[in-house]
């Protein structure tokens, strides 16, 4: 299991040498906001979102004065932005008054701040604090499991079997290199599993399964 983990991982990590984080920003305040929109909306979505956003109100407080209001009306569009407005100004308002107008690096505080849960905290921490984590999203839950890196029923089970499986110091470039192939070849729908690099090592591949989600 080890060598084929390793495997897939160095075949990921040449087939996507620019696997980054690819909602834009440039602090952790930034980060957060922009993860919390993510929730069942595209980064390119986002980003679009947060350019005129973040021209707006760059900081908790600056976010904190727009109220639930005027921040419903930056993001409209992103899906769900009434409850998405209401979390990031709550959120300012606890960063505000609880953590010094800094986002808190620690998981336990970042996990009591509204609207975030255990994927964007590890989102934040790994990409914006340098702290080993696997955020587990649709991608990183579906590509995982079918690869056989993990075999789980839900993204809590499917990250810590990706821990134990994945060296530490290779947790978060993980994350990013196979988001990267779920949305490139390992897709929901239709995966292309004939031009996959790591296709032999695929347990989904070898059952035969290739289109199973095509129905």
């Amino acid at each position: 299991m080890e060598d084929r983990v390793t495997r897939i991982l160095d075949v990921l990590a040449e087939t996507y040498p620019d696997a980054a984080c690819a909602l834009d920003h440039r602090n952790p305040f930034e980060l957060l906001v922009a993860t919390i929109l993510s929730a069942q909306c595209t980064d390119v979505r986002v980003n679009q979102i947060t350019k005129t956003l973040f021209a707006r109100a760059a900081d908790p407080q600056a976010m904190l004065d727009l109220g639930v209001e005027g921040v419903k009306e930056l993001i409209w569009g992103c899906g769900l932005h009434n409850n998405k407005a209401a979390n990031i100004v709550a959120a300012c308002r606890e960063i505000i008054e609880k953590h010094g107008q800094e986002v808190p690096s620690e998981r336990e505080a970042l996990e009591a701040l509204p609207g975030v849960g255990r994927k964007t905290a590890n989102v934040v921490l790994s990409n914006a604090f340098g702290q080993p984590a696997i955020a587990v999203d649709t991608h990183v839950f579906r590509v995982s499991n079918r690869l056989g890196l993990a075999a789980a029923p839900t993204p809590e089970k499917t990250e810590l079997q990706l821990m134990a499986a994945f060296p530490q110091e290779r947790w978060t470039r993980a994350h990013h290199l196979i988001i990267f192939h779920g949305r490139n070849i390992c897709k929901a729908r239709r995966p292309e599993c004939h031009r996959c690099p790591v296709a032999l090592d695929c347990i989904y591949y070898q059952k035969g399964e290739t289109h199973a989600d095509n129905q």
